[in-house]
């Protein structure tokens, strides 16, 4: 109860999420980073980090970023103020920290984006700005100073000419300065602007939703790809024109209904694209953070028999969608369609982030092609033996 500040997820999400924000003092009482700023470095100079460099040029007026990888000397010339590391989705790097990611799961998993951990030492900022997701906020170590705008923010006003997109004007409506364990959610399109006080660490524990262009981009991407490069506009036996440079009113009926067939599907089908598509990871980890190498039925099943508890792979993502007659299980963008008594096993599998692999087999025994669905996603590395634990 003390993660939203004695209010029940229920009244959160009526009341708070995604219309205002919500400061919350000691959401996370005695809260301890278990992540160091040496730590947080050292995976931001890693080549499959996602990781970013702020600085505030204060003399000038500007701002410049870079992207990791970084090395050693990278930080050993930073100034004593004004920059802020920034490291993404550290929670698929690190499994040890998904644990403090569960009390957020009252929503539901396919809208969690990450977790990003960013370190500033004094003054540091990425300057006042908006963001298209949910976002907590949770401090971690030091103290920084929030201040947020209500109001609606002009298209234009944006400084010109920086890689960042901060605003030129910010007059904040609330100024509060966070401690440890105290956290602020934020809306999307709510101005705001963090700078440290000293050094200090914050964890951003990021909702995405899709934009309808994004998705309506995608989906005629995937009919596109569906369709025979030899279906095409017909006209036989069509009479002579009268005046050649209209499009006649058939021409142009037939052409919407083409267009109009060639788009069109039934909510069950386009379910199941969301299912594939919601469920693929971020391009941009996805080409950093490899699932391993593919291995044999026989080697899965080696992995599955000797080992005590099983984890999922940072960068796996798992959804199911119920059906009448079936479980539609959804993995990395690949759809798998399991009969009704799946759903224990299908609930487990997307409900949990590690598993007891004995549970985890008997939950498959009864389900017809649930040990082979099982040694599938073994052999395709979204399920991973935890070190050091075997049977």
């Amino acid at each position: 109860m003390t993660l939203l500040g004695g209010l029940t997820p229920a009244r959160f999400l009526r009341d708070y999420w995604q219309q205002r924000p919500l400061l919350v003092r000691q959401a996370l009482p005695g809260f301890e980073s278990p992540l160091s700023p040496e730590e947080l470095a050292g995976l931001a100079c890693e080549e499959t980090v996602i990781s970013r460099l702020v600085k505030e040029h204060v003399a000038e007026g500007g701002w410049a970023v870079r992207h990791g990888p970084f090395d050693e000397a990278d930080f050993t010339g930073l100034p004593e103020t004004h920059w802020t590391l920034l490291v993404s989705d550290l929670e698929k790097h690190l499994p040890e920290l998904r644990r403090y990611l569960e009390p957020f799961r009252f929503i539901h998993d396919w809208r969690m984006d990450d977790l990003m951990v960013s370190y500033a030492v004094p003054g540091g900022s990425v300057g006042p700005h908006v963001d298209q997701y949910d976002v907590f906020l949770l401090q971690a170590h030091g103290r920084r100073r929030w201040q947020i705008d209500t109001r609606p923010v002009a298209g234009d006003n944006f400084l010109p000419d920086q890689t960042l997109r901060i605003l030129r004007s910010f007059d904040p409506e609330e100024d509060w300065v966070l401690e440890p364990g105290d956290m602020l959610y934020l809306p999307p399109q709510i101005a705001h602007h963090g700078v440290a006080e000293g050094p200090c660490m914050t964890w951003s524990i990021g909702f995405r939703a899709p934009a309808w262009r994004d998705l309506l981009a995608a989906w005629v991407d995937e009919r596109y790809a569906a369709m025979s490069g030899d279906a095409r506009y017909e006209d036989p036996a069509r009479p002579p024109a009268t005046d050649p440079g209209e499009i006649p009113p058939a021409d142009l009926a037939q052409l919407i209904s083409g267009m109009r067939e060639a788009m069109s599907a039934d909510d069950r089908e386009l379910g199941r694209w969301l299912g594939r598509h919601l469920t693929e990871p971020k391009g941009e980890l996805l080409d950093i953070m490899k699932l391993p190498e593919s291995m044999s039925p026989d080697a899965a099943s080696q992995v599955l028999d000797g080992a005590s508890r099983l984890e999922r792979h940072g960068a796996a993502r798992l959804a199911w969608i119920g059906g009448l007659q079936c479980v539609h299980l959804y993995v990395n963008g690949r759809e798998h369609t399991l009969p009704p008594e799946s759903a224990v096993l299908v609930r487990l599998l997307c409900g949990a982030l590690d598993y007891d692999a004995q549970a985890l087999q008997s939950a498959a025994a009864p389900v017809p092609g649930g040990a082979e669905l099982l040694l599938e996603l073994c052999a395709a590395g979204v399920l991973l033996p935890v070190a050091g634990d075997e049977r």
